[in-house]
């Protein structure tokens, strides 16, 4: 049986209508899933998709391990050499339709295109979570997070670069990077397109969803009476408060892989194997060496043989696991593992992450905010699907954004505190999937948002941009398939608390502002559980209420940290090569020695770039 694209299209939308009449708001992840099996049994290839591979070979020039943002760019440069072949190993699967959705972004994340992973409890942050674990969702699939992502684009700041100069790292300076973001970017938005500092003519696309609430012009309007850049400014990332800019085309998500990948499918040296798990990283324990390889793919073992490198981009998570795995990281751990030790570094720490608290509900009088019950009705469907407007083109519910500074900055230049702000808040989470990705506990949920379910409200969520606390990443065991022990450390360094307190104070000043009065707009009243011994909206509740509702972008990098020979903590060169070990480079966030105060996407996407001629550097004429 032969359904085209468009037939799929139209019995997506008599399934919506189905489903708003069998009222399965409850129901949705498993409905979600459900609709996703569905989708793969009629379509092996997706229209458009990159094909699997039917026959890998025994070798290839390059190796890339994690179809992500920085994987995906790399391959997409390297096969730009027709005489190098190059293998992409990645171990989830396709992109579909549904995934394409921008406002769906919460009910993705309870499907199998994330790996579902939580972090370790810990006593400073999460506690209001299911166990006391937060969730750190991680795309697993063709793109990799940015299938799963809530596609914001920003690009950090001079001195983010800068200062990863600075440490140590010749070729990172903002001078350095700027050309990359330029290299990669296709900006669609009319009145900034002749802007100096956005690129045209790149494989990634940035645009602005064409609906907007009438919340989001108020959003604006409080930036300027709070003294602050309001609308589009020059600079590699416009400082005050703006409409979001995202990863999307014509109102639909568009992923790493489509942005990279998919325009370049039929080169024919390039090789992509999907569902294939990279279980070790072969290596040479005498001459150190990275030669290959092994991966697993429907129960039976591969070995694939890299000539020139193997380029390891798992991600932020992954990478470091699979790097121990195959005898890189530090001595102690490896050896409890029972994993021979084949080079003692760092892999595993300086873990950074930009924490949130994603909590705050400003409720207001009239039906100008997303809740999800209203706009489960088809006509926005078919708003989106026909026209590429309306809701649903929302990423995950963002509308604007405003980069800060808190009393604790000195460098207003280099903001500290960014506010994200969405029509939305867990008031209108009536169907659960905005709570069951962050894994609250649901008696959390009755206490703080039930007594207004369904209730118009928006959200301005704080989030720590330059956090000074360190996490780790550990291995569970030697056994590949089990998933590695993540602890965050969020607020160890008790900075960071004080920070995120006046970030909340910052978004409670802009959500109950005058822009926002012509709707009566007041803040959710319900204290916190395991916060109302204290004041309400004092000092100590809010630090409170950011240690129990403790949120995150999925924005985790740092664990491959780049640095100098010098540095004790470095596990690649400036050039991205694993110290010690030859032929073997990681390209993702991991490498990043701090974390910008940026969305991490973009910056991922520039790291790809760079590698990719650092790379070609080395290799061409060879």
């Amino acid at each position: 049986m032969k359904i085209t694209y468009i037939s799929f299209k139209l019995f997506l939308i008599i399934i919506v209508i189905i489903a708003e009449i069998g009222n399965v708001a409850s129901q949705q992840p498993l409905f979600f899933q459900t609709i996703l099996d569905f989708y793969r049994d009629f379509f092996q290839i997706p229209p458009g998709a990159v094909p699997d591979v039917t026959n890998v070979k025994k070798s290839y020039d390059f190796v890339v391990i994690g179809a992500g943002s920085g994987g995906s760019v790399v391959v997409n440069r390297l096969t730009e050499n027709s005489n190098w072949s190059v293998l992409l190993i990645e171990a989830g699967r396709e992109e579909i339709l549904l995934t394409d959705v921008p406002l769906l972004s919460s009910y993705i994340l309870g499907t199998d295109y994330n790996w579902g992973y939580k972090v370790e409890p810990q006593d400073e942050a999460c506690l209001s979570m299911n166990d006391g674990r937060c969730s750190w969702p991680r795309g697993k699939s063709m793109g990799g997070t940015s299938v799963i992502n809530y596609m914001v684009y920003t690009r950090g700041f001079k001195p983010d670069y800068d200062h990863w100069a600075s440490l140590g790292n010749p070729g990172w300076s903002y001078e350095d990077v700027f050309k990359y973001f330029m290299k990669s970017e296709q900006i669609t938005v009319p009145y900034i397109k002749k802007s100096k500092y956005h690129g045209r003519g790149g494989f990634l696309n940035v645009e602005r969803p064409m609906w907007r609430t009438p919340l989001a012009r108020a959003f604006l309007e409080m930036g300027k009476e709070l003294n602050y850049p309001s609308g589009d400014t020059d600079g590699l990332t416009p400082t005050g408060f703006s409409y979001v800019l995202t990863n999307t085309k014509d109102g639909a998500r568009q992923s790493a892989s489509k942005a990279f990948l998919r325009p370049i499918r039929n080169r024919v040296n390039m090789h992509v194997t999907k569902r294939s798990t990279v279980t070790k990283i072969l290596i040479n324990p005498t001459t150190k060496i990275a030669y290959g390889v092994e991966f697993v793919k429907n129960n039976k073992k591969y070995v694939v043989r890299a000539k020139k490198e193997v380029i390891l981009s798992a991600g932020a998570l992954n990478s470091p696991q699979l790097l121990m795995l195959s005898g890189i990281g530090p001595k102690e751990h490896l050896q409890s593992m029972g994993i021979p030790v084949i080079q003692d570094l760092k892999v595993g720490h300086n873990l950074q992450d930009h924490v949130s608290m994603a909590g705050l509900a400003f409720l207001v009088n009239d039906t100008v905010s997303i809740v999800e019950q209203r706009y489960r009705h088809p006509r926005y469907f078919f708003d989106y699907w026909v026209n590429g407007d309306g809701p649903y083109t929302l990423p995950g519910g963002a509308e604007g954004v405003a980069f800060v500074s808190t009393k604790y900055n000195e460098n207003r230049l280099h903001p500290d505190m960014e506010l994200v702000f969405g029509p939305g808040a867990f008031t209108g989470d009536t169907g659960g999937s905005l709570r069951a990705c962050f894994n609250m506990n649901e008696s959390f949920y009755q206490s703080v948002y039930k007594p207004f379910e369904g209730k118009d409200a928006f959200n301005v969520v704080p989030v720590l941009l330059r956090p000074k606390s360190r996490g780790f990443v550990r291995l569970r065991s030697k056994n590949p398939f089990h998933w590695p022990l993540l602890y965050p450390n969020y607020y160890k360094d008790k900075r960071d608390l004080r920070a995120m307190v006046e970030g909340i104070k910052m978004a409670v000043t802009v959500g109950t502002g005058k822009s926002f009065k012509k709707w009566n707009s007041r803040l959710n009243p319900m204290r916190f559980p395991g916060c109302e011994h204290l004041v309400f909206g004092s000092d100590s509740y809010w630090a409170c209420c950011a240690q129990h509702l403790t949120t995150n972008l999925h924005h985790q990098v740092g664990t491959c940290k780049m640095g100098p020979s010098t540095d004790p903590d470095a596990v690649v060169d400036p050039r991205l090569r694993v110290y010690g070990i030859e032929k073997l480079r990681v390209v993702d966030a991991s490498i990043m020695p701090v974390i910008p105060a940026s969305h991490t996407n973009a910056v991922v996407v520039m790291i790809g770039e760079k590698a990719a001629d650092l790379i070609k550097e080395e290799w061409e004429g060879r």
